[in-house]
C-alpha cells in the first residue's frame, strides 16, 4: 500500500522487495501510516512455530485411514506427491512476499499483481478459510477434551479453548509465539515417542505389510488412486501460508518470511511421510479392508497404535492432539486477524478493524475470535457439526491460492515490476501451481463447492457495491 492508502505500487525508491528502501531490481510497496503499522518482533523460529502450529505436526492422524484406503495402501507416496504439489504454492508465496512485504498475505499479493478487485476477492475467499479452519481446530480440541473429561460438555471445552488462545493473541504476537513454541515442542516430542515406539515394535515383531508398500501400495499400484488421495492430503498442509500474514511483524526483511514458508512446508512434508510410513507398517487391516469399512477409517491411526504399541500411546497422542488443535487455532486466529486488519486498512472492510494497540491489531483479532467462537460452539452443540464445518473449509483457501499464482504472473510477467522475467519462476511454476489448486477444487466435495460458490457470489456483490459507492463519491 502506498503512503496515501491507495495500495498502488510505489515508484522506484519505495520499499523494495527486501523491506529496505530501494530493493534491487523491484518496485515494491511503501510502508503504511504509523498508526496502522504492526510491531516488528518475530524471528525465523517464530514464523516456523506459527506455521507448524497451524498445520499441526501430526495432522495425518485423522485422515490416515481415508488416505490409505483411497491410495490402495500407498499412503506415504501420497504425502510425497502432496508435498511436491504444495511446493508450487509455497514458491509463489516466497516470490510475492519479497515484493509485497505486508500483512494480509494473498489479499495484498493479488491486489499488487492483479488489481484491486482481484485483491478483494482473494482476501474474501481466504477469509472463509481463515475464519473456519480455527473453528474446526477448536472443535477438535473440545471433542478430545470431552473424551478425556466427559462430565464437561464439548461445547464448554471448545469455548474455553477460544477464550484462552484469544487472550494469548491479544497479549501480543511475540508472547503467543513463545507459548506456541512450548506447545509445538510437546507435539514434536509426542511424535518422536510414537516414531521410536513404532521402530522398536517393527524391529521386535516385524511389519504387518511389505516395507515398500507405503510407497507402492499393498495391492495393485494405481496412479489414479494416488492422485485421488492427494486431493485430500493437500488439506493437511493448509496453514503454512499463514506465515506470510506476519510479514510486517518480522525482523530482518521479508526474505526471512520466504525462507520460513518453504522450510515449514518441507519440514511438515518430512514429518507427514515418516509417520504415515511407520503407521502403515503397523496397520493390521489391509487398505482393501479399510475401503470396505469406512467407519474404521477415522480411527485407523489410533487402532494401529493400540494393537501394536498399547493404549498408553493412544492416550498420549489424544492429549497432544487436544492441546495442539487449540494452538493450531491460535495461529489461525492470528492470521485471520491480520487479514481483516489488512483489508480494513485498504478500506475494503470497516476502518475500525485497522486500528492497532501497542502494535497488535486487537480489534480485528477480537472480531475474528467472536466469529470463530460462534461457529465453533454452534458446531460443538450439533451431532453433525464437525462434518458441516470440515466440508467447507478448503475451497476458500484453494481459490485464494489460485489467485496467488496468477498474481506472480501478473506482477513479474505482465506488469514487469520485478525486473527481468524468469519464465520458469514467474510463469511456469505459478501456472502449474494454479493447475494443481484448480484440480483439487474440482475434486472437493459438492457441499464445499456450493458453499464456496455462494461465498464467491457474495464477495462479488460486496465488491460491486463498494465500486458503486466509490464512483458515487468520486473516490478511487
Amino acid at each position: 500500500m502506498s503512503a496515501d492508502g491507495s495500495g498502488e505500487a510505489a515508484p522506484p525508491g519505495g520499499t523494495g522487495g527486501t523491506g529496505a528502501p530501494g530493493g534491487p531490481g523491484t518496485r515494491g510497496i511503501a510502508e503504511p501510516p504509523g498508526d496502522e503499522r504492526l510491531t516488528r518482533s518475530l524471528g525465523f523460529r517464530d514464523l516456523v512455530v506459527y506455521g507448524l502450529l497451524f498445520i499441526a505436526p501430526m495432522a495425518p492422524v485423522g485422515v490416515y485411514g481415508t488416505l490409505d484406503a483411497k491410495s490402495h495402501g500407498a499412503v506415504a507416496l501420497v504425502y510425497v506427491v502432496a508435498t511436491i504439489a504444495m511446493a508450487f504454492t509455497a514458491y509463489s508465496y516466497a516470490q510475492m512476499v519479497r515484493v509485497v512485504p505486508q500483512a494480509g498475505s494473498v489479499f495484498a499479493y493479488a491486489r499488487a499483481g492483479l488489481g484491486k478487485g482481484a485483491g478483494f476477492i482473494a482476501g474474501w475467499m481466504a477469509m472463509l478459510d481463515y475464519l473456519l479452519i480455527p473453528a474446526v481446530a477448536y472443535l477438535f480440541s473440545g471433542i478430545a477434551m470431552n473424551a478425556l473429561v466427559p462430565d464437561v460438555s464439548r461445547w464448554v471445552w471448545t469455548a474455553l479453548a477460544v477464550v484462552v488462545t484469544t487472550l494469548l493473541n491479544l497479549w501480543g504476537v511475540r508472547a503467543a509465539a513463545r507459548v506456541g513454541f512450548l506447545v509445538l515442542a510437546m507435539e514434536i516430542v509426542v511424535l518422536l515417542v510414537f516414531m521410536v515406539s513404532a521402530i522398536v515394535v517393527l524391529a521386535r515383531d516385524g511389519a504387518q505389510r511389505d516395507l515398500w508398500s507405503p510407497f507402492t501400495g499393498d495391492t495393485t499400484f494405481a496412479l489414479s488412486a494416488v492422485v485421488g488421495a492427494v486431493s485430500v492430503a493437500v488439506l493437511s498442509y493448509l496453514g503454512f501460508d499463514a506465515i506470510a500474514s506476519f510479514a510486517e511483524e518480522v525482523t530482518g526483511g521479508s526474505a526471512k518470511v520466504a525462507r520460513a514458508v518453504l522450510f515449514c512446508l518441507v519440514l511438515a512434508g518430512v514429518l507427514f511421510v515418516a509417520q504415515t510410513y511407520l503407521v502403515a507398517l503397523l496397520e493390521p487391516m489391509t487398505s482393501a479392508q479399510l475401503a470396505a469399512n469406512p467407519a474404521e477409517q477415522g480411527s485407523a491411526f489410533y487402532d494401529a497404535v493400540d494393537v501394536s504399541v498399547g493404549s498408553w500411546l493412544h492416550d498420549l497422542v489424544a492429549v497432544s492432539k487436544a492441546i495442539g488443535a487449540a494452538f493450531a487455532a491460535l495461529a489461525g486466529q492470528a492470521a485471520a486477524g491480520r487479514l481483516l486488519f489488512a483489508m480494513a486498512r485498504d478500506r475494503r472492510l470497516p476502518r475500525a478493524l485497522a486500528k492497532t494497540s501497542t502494535g497488535t491489531p486487537r480489534v480485528a483479532l477480537l472480531v475474528a475470535a467472536v466469529v470463530t467462537l460462534v461457529a465453533a460452539v454452534w458446531a460443538a452443540r450439533r451431532a453433525d457439526g464437525l462434518d458441516k464445518l470440515v466440508s467447507v473449509v478448503d475451497v476458500g483457501a484453494l481459490t485464494a491460492f489460485t489467485l496467488l499464482h496468477a498474481s506472480v504472473v501478473g506482477w513479474f510477467a505482465v506488469r514487469r515490476l520485478g525486473g527481468p522475467v524468469s519464465w520458469w519462476r514467474h510463469v511456469l511454476i505459478p501456472v502449474l501451481g494454479a493447475a494443481i489448486t484448480v484440480a483439487v477444487i474440482v475434486e472437493a466435495s459438492r457441499t464445499a463447492q456450493v458453499v464456496g460458490a455462494v461465498w464467491l457470489v457474495a464477495g462479488l456483490v460486496v465488491l460491486a457495491a463498494q465500486w458503486r459507492g466509490r464512483q458515487a463519491t468520486g473516490r478511487d
